[in-house]
């Protein structure tokens, strides 16, 4: 019995365990196809649905949360694995194919915080994906410019105004994009949003600002030789002369201290340069800027709760004077290269 004992116990020594997933079989990724059926599904439940069951509604959001991380890993990779061009390819085209956009626009604001930015990352990601050489998503934001509409009256609502912005830079990537805004009314809307009260609003809203007049500066300057005596006269009274200092500093800087200004921005400043420094050197916060400093406090105490006001406003008095600095210097010797601009004789912009 002791003999046979040992035999045993050498036999099973001698058993060569399974291979890691032999009997244990790790969970298959969905397909691209699989993926967008299934969101498309749930954005037309949330659409639907006013789910008065909280739980029921938050386990659906969890997994349209699930499923857009499932899309941005095949996206992005991970540590186990690099993306697949063809399987980024695959998702863009079913993604636009489907409509998917619409439907994550129009129910984003029923989305809870992570779902918003997990989604928004794929979204952003997917509209510069190319599938067989070619920006699909340009396409797709061509044939359906009031998705544009949609997102830039998003700012007007403070809920989703942070979760649009960001998909609405990625579409501006899109020279058609761009255009469309800037020749629609919604672009005047932008000289309100810079002034919101809501620092973190009006910030998201100066970025996009930036992007859509710096990204393509062809279709900038064209929109400029058209438009600039209005525009101008807007950006003069609505946000250089603000008694807020958080846009006048997003003013100064969005044209002036930018190193990919349009041509005709640079050749507009040439023309009132003396004008220009005249005022910066004038310009300066006390004009009003402490009565507006609480919404800067508000941000900042959220931030740090020992913050004190003065301390608020001596770094903003700093930052506001190194930013002044930069501009007055760049303005000193700023020079086109080119013809200078042709319509420059008719500006009556007041700097």
């Amino acid at each position: 019995m002791k003999r046979a004992g040992k035999e045993s116990n050498h036999a099973f020594m001698c058993v060569a365990l399974p291979k890691k997933g032999l009997f244990f079989k790790s969970k298959a990724r969905r397909t691209p196809s699989e993926l967008v059926g299934q969101v498309r599904h749930l954005l037309n439940y949330m659409l639907r649905n006013n789910e008065p069951r909280e739980a029921k509604r938050k386990e659906k959001i969890s997994e349209l949360s699930k499923l857009f991380l499932e899309m941005r890993t095949l996206l992005y990779g991970d540590s186990e694995s690099e993306p697949v061009p063809e399987t980024c390819s695959q998702l863009t085209k079913v993604f636009f194919e489907g409509d998917i956009l619409r439907l994550l626009i129009n129910c984003l604001p029923k989305l809870d915080l992570e779902a918003r930015q997990e989604a928004t990352h794929v979204a952003v990601n997917l509209q510069r994906q190319q599938v067989n050489s070619r920006l699909i998503a340009s396409d797709y934001m061509e044939q359906n410019a009031d998705l544009v509409d949609v997102l830039v009256l998003g700012y007007g609502d403070p809920n989703i105004a942070l979760s649009y912005g960001p998909l609405l830079r990625g579409c501006i990537r899109h020279q058609v994009v761009a255009r469309h805004i800037l020749e629609s009314e919604h672009l005047k809307l932008f000289f309100d949003y810079i002034q919101s009260p809501n620092f973190e609003l009006a910030s998201d809203a100066a970025a996009t600002f930036r992007e859509l007049l710096t990204r393509h500066k062809s279709t900038v300057s064209e929109f400029l030789s058209r438009n600039y005596q209005w525009f101008f006269q807007e950006y003069n009274l609505k946000l250089l002369d603000s008694p807020n200092y958080i846009t006048r500093r997003q003013a100064i800087k969005l044209f002036v201290a930018n190193p990919h200004k349009p041509r005709d921005v640079a050749a507009i400043l040439i023309a009132n340069r003396s004008k220009l420094l005249q005022f910066l050197g004038s310009f300066n916060l006390d004009r009003g800027t402490h009565a507006n400093l609480p919404s800067i406090r508000s941000f900042t105490v959220t931030q740090v709760k020992t913050y004190r006001l003065n301390s608020v406003r001596l770094a903003a008095t700093e930052e506001f004077e190194a930013d002044k600095a930069q501009v007055v210097k760049e303005i000193a010797v700023l020079e086109l290269k080119d013809t200078p601009f042709p319509a420059l004789e008719k500006c009556g912009i007041a700097c």
